[in-house]
């Protein structure tokens, strides 16, 4: 990998970040979040564009002064172009375009769903990157899907949900609990404390490496105000127990496609990604896989699985190798298929 010095932008959702990459190391990787949505229960589209227009700026100058680097020495930006929400992918979008006019360099469009999978390649994601071809469970509040990895950029989607993502049935389910937004992080400090085999959870039966998590929502809220008619006081006096079960069963429905694939097309190596593969139970299922199976695994540190731009730089940087650039013409779009 060359010394390229390049700029990651990310505003996919509700983060505003941006990062410095020099090969594959991050010199810097700053991120704005937006509490605001806390009050809402989930991210209110129109006010996280305007939080990104106010803290774009900040946080690209915070990344060029923690990485020590003047403006003028950034060989490419790179962006996200989505998917994502539109006016915050437009923000960042238009904000790289801005820029590398200014300073007429390169500009770079990066798939969100890519960079996430492709953070393992950053030099301090894991001890090694993983060796291709690789299966990545890529699990977040918007997508949860198992991706065959040939190359870095030839990836097949072999599994994907049919309704909702796995983050955000935890979101929905921490809705139930009166927990707070995002409910994913609390439910797993909770779970820590509890019994997760307390409760019994419906779990969907799909074909192939498909998931489906409206089934496990639906099967908590009717547990839940069954057991408040009897008892008001329910969700308080076991909610412990009832995070480590909604965890367990979660974490089950994953891993039991995850093991699938594996199976079936003789891969060993196998990763996560994504916001979700900071969830502590998640991560010692794979370290159990490792042991049972023999699985090679990899688990990105954990400032590389929440949106963050050090994973748009390595992607960009990847393309800057390759010469694949764009022009000033490119759109921002919700939709971006791998």
């Amino acid at each position: 990998m060359s010394d390229s010095i390049i700029l990651g932008i990310e505003s996919s959702c509700d983060d505003t970040s941006a990062a410095i990459i020099k090969g594959n190391s991050i010199l810097s990787n700053i991120a704005a979040n937006q509490a605001i949505h806390k009050e809402y229960g989930g991210v209110v589209p129109e006010l996280a564009s305007r939080a990104h227009q106010q803290n774009i700026i900040p946080v690209v100058e915070k990344s060029l002064t923690k990485a020590n680097i003047q403006q003028n020495a950034i060989s490419a930006i790179g962006f996200t172009r989505g998917p994502g929400l539109l006016g915050s992918l437009l923000v960042g979008t238009s904000f790289a375009k801005s820029l590398a006019m200014s300073l007429d360099v390169p500009l770079i469009e990066v798939n969100h769903l890519q960079a996430h999978i492709l953070a393992h390649f950053i030099d301090d994601a894991n001890p090694m990157p993983p060796a291709f071809p690789f299966l990545c469970l890529t699990v977040s509040g918007g997508h949860t899907m198992i991706v065959l990895v040939k190359d870095y950029f030839d990836m097949e989607i072999i599994g994907k949900t049919t309704d909702d993502a796995a983050g955000e049935a935890f979101d929905k389910i921490g809705k139930i609990f009166d927990l707070d937004y995002p409910a994913g992080p609390i439910i797993d400090r909770l779970a820590k404390e509890g019994n997760p085999n307390a409760f019994t959870f419906n779990k969907p039966r799909l074909e192939e490496y498909n998931y489906s998590f409206s089934g496990i929502k639906t099967s908590v809220l009717y547990f839940i105000q069954k057991e408040v008619k009897k008892n008001p006081d329910f969700i308080k006096e076991n909610l412990n127990d009832l995070c480590a079960s909604v965890q367990r069963t979660i974490i089950e429905i994953l891993m039991a496609k995850l093991e699938k694939a594996a199976k079936d097309l003789e891969v060993k190596e196998v990763a996560i990604a994504g916001g979700v593969s900071a969830n502590s139970a998640l991560r010692q299922a794979m370290q159990d896989n490792h042991e049972k199976l023999g699985w090679n695994i990899y688990i990105p540190k954990f400032e590389y699985t929440t949106d963050n731009a050090a994973m748009i730089a390595m992607v960009a940087q990847l393309k800057f190798q390759r010469g694949e650039f764009t022009d000033l013409r490119t759109t921002a779009t919700s939709k971006y298929d791998l």
